[in-house]
């Protein structure tokens, strides 16, 4: 096909703004997929996907319409996933940017939007759910009016669930989205937005086509790792793979490889060919660094292989994945994970768990904190147990993230109450319409853990938040160590402020008293700065009653026994041992008002 009749786009959107069902409705109309198997949200073919209603993976599809070929990538829309959009963004010429009747403009929508003018794509505007008796259409488009600086005439409003004026939205990306540029090099390259690791064809990898053809069985070369392999197939995704005999510039489909090794093709990586290769690599993407650190110990010590395993396949498709082994006295072998973000976390547990069949004690998550000795030598740390002796340490300098608050005016005192409370500090406040911006600035540990659900209860659910990382800062900085019976439990530390570390002590002794069971000799939970003890609570011991074999009203022999219960619970307590469950690992995940 000529590079004049391809249109390569994708969809952004916040997150349950209907981005998955417009991918639904255009496959529809473009008869890429038959009615009969059609199902909503096609293209989330995971399952936790469909489980939990987002999109958590990219997914490009290949549609036909009006004699034109059209590419699409439906992209996530949680902030968790933003990479994800941004490798997206690279692969394509335009984006329908789509926006909610009932919500109006959310956090992730104007995140999206800025990556998409980064990449000086053309956006065209859609307002979906206009069928919904809540929807308020001259509200939202002067919103995005606003935003984008566009006329009223260029956005389209449709409802995607009945399929209202998406054959407009086709027409527009036909129209307004430009083609592919033509390419006078005669050089191969082709840029990798996606890989996957399949058990029986090996790794199969995603790309876009920048200049030149590849065809099929041709020995390819991974300009940025050094491989070399075969393309055993070339195709476009119509989303089932469909085989071609090549694939040509301007085309976006998948190779897939003889490659056992995920490490072997990275995503953002240049394919060219063996024969003749590219004398420059494509830019591809900005290294990701992940801000969410969480201990990942399998149940068994005989699982750690397979974790391990199971990992190393997951970070071929998710790039923003990155560990480490890690060791601890309680909890044995096991790795430290880096995250996005606490949905980034929890995806890739459940998925561990469910498509790995893997049984997994997750510690609380932390952030990384970069550490100055006294001997001038620098530190990563990203466990608060991995922090040298107090004595040595000149600075401690914290993640501090820049937040963005989109909320109805009426929020904004509760909102900034908040934000205090967190340590953060406003630094700019902004209208779109009836919406309000506030920009923010605090520490990301303290957005980790349940800021997200806060802003919800002060809202009523109607504020959205994004965030990204705003750089280091120095502060004044403790470990805060728990005790169980006088044993420090090293995944159970955590860096804290000085001034939030009693509050933290207090809270967390006590849910530890809630999943700890009883012991039959008492047990002390305290949290401790160093040697100086700050909470404690007590594990009050079984009570057996001795007694209960004596028959008679003797008062000497009662009194007897019970002194001897007395010692034993005494020596108990001296050498026991307290099994600590799963649950204490994750305690720190939800605190309480």
């Amino acid at each position: 096909m000529d590079i004049e009749k391809i249109r390569n786009f994708c969809i952004i959107a916040h997150i349950d703004h209907g981005k998955s069902t417009l991918a639904d409705r255009m496959l529809e109309i473009t008869g890429t997929v038959a009615k009969r198997e059609m199902k909503s949200q096609l293209l989330d073919s995971m399952e936790l996907e469909r489980e939990k209603g987002i999109t958590i993976k990219l997914a490009p599809v290949c549609m036909s319409y009006k004699g034109y070929t059209l590419n699409l990538i439906d992209t996530p829309g949680h902030v968790d996933f933003s990479y994800e959009v941004s490798r997206s963004l690279q692969a394509v010429e335009g984006a329908i940017l789509v926006v909610d009747a009932t919500q109006g403009i959310q956090a992730q929508t104007l995140a999206n939007v800025y990556l998409a003018l980064e990449q000086d794509l053309h956006i065209i505007p859609v307002i979906n759910k206009i069928d919904l008796p809540a929807s308020d259409v001259p509200r939202v488009a002067a919103e995005i009016i606003n935003l984008l600086g566009c006329d009223e005439s260029e956005i389209i409003k449709v409802s995607a669930k009945t399929g209202e004026h998406v054959d407009k939205v086709l027409d527009a990306i036909i129209e307004r989205v430009p083609a592919p540029n033509r390419s006078s090099s005669e050089e191969t390259k082709a840029l990798i937005f996606d890989s996957y690791f399949d058990d029986y064809r090996g790794v199969v990898l995603y790309v876009r086509m920048f200049c030149g053809v590849l065809p099929k069985n041709a020995n390819i070369h991974m300009m940025a790792t050094g491989s070399n392999d075969i393309a055993l197939e070339v195709g476009v995704l119509n989303p089932k793979m469909s085989p071609r005999t090549e694939l040509k510039n301007g085309d976006i489909g998948y190779i897939v490889t003889n490659l056992k090794a995920t490490r072997e093709a990275k995503v953002g990586d240049t394919v060219t060919l063996s024969k003749r290769p590219a004398t420059e690599a494509l830019p591809g993407y900005k290294n990701i660094h992940p801000f969410v650190y969480a201990g990942f110990f399998p149940v068994s010590n005989d699982q750690y292989k397979d974790l391990k395993e199971a990992l190393e396949k997951l970070s071929l498709s998710d790039s923003a994945l990155q560990y480490e082994p890690e060791n601890s006295p309680v909890l044995g072998f096991g790795l430290r994970i880096g995250f996005l973000g606490l949905l980034h976390m929890d995806i890739i547990r459940e998925r561990l768990e469910r498509e790995f069949k893997l049984n997994l004690i997750v510690t609380n998550p932390s952030t990384d904190y970069h550490v100055l000795l006294t001997n001038g030598e620098e530190l990563d740390i990203r466990s608060a147990s991995s922090l040298p002796d107090v004595s040595m340490v000149s600075e401690i300098r914290e993640p501090w993230a820049k937040g963005e608050i989109i909320t109805p005016k009426e929020y904004i005192g509760s909102i900034l109450e908040l934000i205090v409370s967190k340590r953060g500090t406003q630094k700019n406040i902004s209208y779109i319409d009836t919406r309000t911006v506030i920009d923010f600035e605090a520490p990301m540990a303290n957005l980790l853990t349940d800021f997200y659900d806060q802003l919800k209860s002060a809202t009523s659910g109607y504020a959205s938040f994004n965030y990204e990382l705003g750089g280091y800062r120095a502060e004044d900085l403790v470990r805060v160590d728990f005790l169980v019976a006088g044993e420090r439990i090293d995944a159970l530390s955590v860096m804290a402020h000085r001034s939030e570390a009693d509050g933290i002590g207090r809270e967390v002794t006590k849910k530890l008293k809630q999943v700890i069971p009883r012991q039959n000799f008492e047990v002390a939970l305290q949290a401790a700065i160093g040697a100086r003890i700050i909470a404690r609570e007590t594990l009050g011991a079984y009570r057996k009653d001795v007694t209960v074999k004596i028959h008679t009203g003797d008062r000497d022999r009662k009194a007897k026994l019970m002194e001897k219960q007395k010692r034993g619970k005494a020596r108990m307590k001296r050498f026991g041992k307290v099994d600590i469950p799963s649950e204490a690992f994750a305690v720190m995940l939800k605190r309480d008002n």
